[in-house]
C-alpha cells in the first residue's frame, strides 16, 4: 500500500510517499480502507520532535490521528462491526496510508447522513469535544464556557456541541470568523486581535484552552472560583490554580467509538456540523502540513485517500 512516512524528525519535508506493507488484522480489529484523514497540529510536533519525551515513536513512522473509511476485513473476535461498514475512528498514528487496521472499539459507524469526508473531519474534534467538555468539564446546561480557539477545526466543533448541551457560549476568533462562530451558536464572540477577552468575560465555570501561552495564563482571571480551565495544548499553571482558587488540568484524548456515538443524534439532528477548509490529496501532505503550521486554517484540512 502507499503511505506517507518519515525516517528522521524535521521539517515537511521529510514526509515522503512510500510503499509499504499493508497491515494484518488481529483477532479484535478491524481492517480500514482509508477514504480521508485530516491534518492535526498534534502530528506536526510529532514530526518536529517536541513530543518524543512523551510520545516516543520509531521510525519509519507514518502520522496521522484520524480515519474513515471501509471496513474490509474484521478479527475472529469482533462482533459490533462487519465488512462493507463505513467506519471513522481517532488513533496514534498511521492514518496517512491507504489501509489501517484498528481496535473494534476505536471504531465507530458514520451515521447515515454524512460523507466519509466529514466523517473524517469530525472523528478528532468530537473526541476531543466530548473528552474536554463531558469527561473533564462535565458542563451541563445553564454554565458559561470560555472557548479559545473557536474557528479553529476543534474549536468550532466544540462551539457547537457547548450548545447543544445548554452552556452559555463564548469564543475567540478574529477577522472574517467572527461571524462564523455567531453562526455555529456562539453567545458572545470575542475578537482577540483588537478585544482583551480578561475585560469581556467573567466569571466563567470553564475555560477551554485550544491555544496557549499567554492566552492561557491570562484565563484564570476569568474562571469564577472552583471554576476550570482545561487546555488540551499545554499543562497549565499549578501556582495560578490555587492562586485563583480554580482547578487546571492538561488532557489527552484518547480513542473510543464511545465519544463518537454520543454525538452522534446531534449529527443526525444537523445540531454539529463538520468544518472543513479544504480538501487535499494523500500526496499533498507535506503542503497541507505548512498550511496548518502557518495558522489561520478554520476548519479542517482533509486528505483523500481512496
Amino acid at each position: 500500500m502507499k503511505a506517507i512516512q518519515y525516517k528522521a524528525f524535521g521539517h515537511s519535508d521529510v514526509l515522503q510517499l512510500n510503499q509499504t506493507y499493508k497491515p494484518m488484522v488481529q483477532e479484535n480489529e478491524v481492517l480500514i480502507k482509508i477514504a480521508a484523514t485530516t491534518v492535526n497540529p498534534l502530528e506536526i510536533k510529532i514530526r518536529e520532535g517536541y513530543l518524543q519525551q512523551v510520545m516516543p515513536i520509531t521510525f519509519p513512522y507514518i502520522p496521522g490521528s484520524d480515519v474513515s473509511g471501509i471496513v474490509e476485513a474484521v478479527g475472529n473476535k469482533v462482533n459490533r462491526i462487519k465488512v462493507g461498514d463505513r467506519v471513522y475512528a481517532t488513533n496514534y498514528g498511521g492514518t496517512y496510508a491507504e489501509y489501517i487496521s484498528l481496535n473494534e472499539e476505536q471504531a465507530a459507524i458514520i451515521p447515515n447522513l454524512i460523507s466519509l469526508t466529514e466523517a473524517a473531519a469530525l472523528a478528532t474534534p468530537l473526541t476531543t469535544a466530548y473528552t474536554l467538555l463531558v469527561e473533564a468539564g462535565q458542563l451541563h446546561s445553564g454554565q458559561k464556557i470560555l472557548i479559545h480557539g473557536a474557528s479553529g477545526g476543534v474549536g468550532s466543533i466544540m462551539v457547537q456541541m457547548a450548545k447543544v448541551l445548554g452552556a452559555y457560549v463564548s469564543g475567540t476568533t478574529s477577522g472574517a470568523e467572527l461571524d462564523r462562530v455567531k453562526t455555529l451558536g456562539a453567545d458572545e464572540i470575542i475578537d482577540y486581535m483588537t478585544q482583551d477577552f480578561t475585560a469581556i468575560v467573567k466569571d466563567v465555570d470553564i475555560v477551554a484552552d485550544l491555544v496557549g501561552g499567554e492566552t492561557q495564563t491570562k484565563s484564570f482571571e476569568v474562571l469564577k472560583k472552583d471554576g476550570k480551565l482545561i487546555s488540551v495544548v499545554m499543562p497549565p499553571s499549578v501556582e495560578l490554580a490555587e492562586k485563583y482558587e480554580v482547578t487546571s488540568q492538561f488532557i489527552m484524548s484518547n480513542p473510543s467509538y464511545k465519544k463518537l456515538d454520543y454525538c452522534e443524534p446531534y449529527i443526525l439532528e444537523g445540531k454539529i456540523k463538520a468544518q472543513i477548509s479544504r480538501i487535499m490529496q494523500l500526496e499533498q501532505a507535506a503542503e497541507a502540513q505548512d498550511l496548518v503550521s502557518k495558522g489561520g486554517v478554520n476548519g479542517k484540512i482533509v486528505l483523500g485517500i481512496n
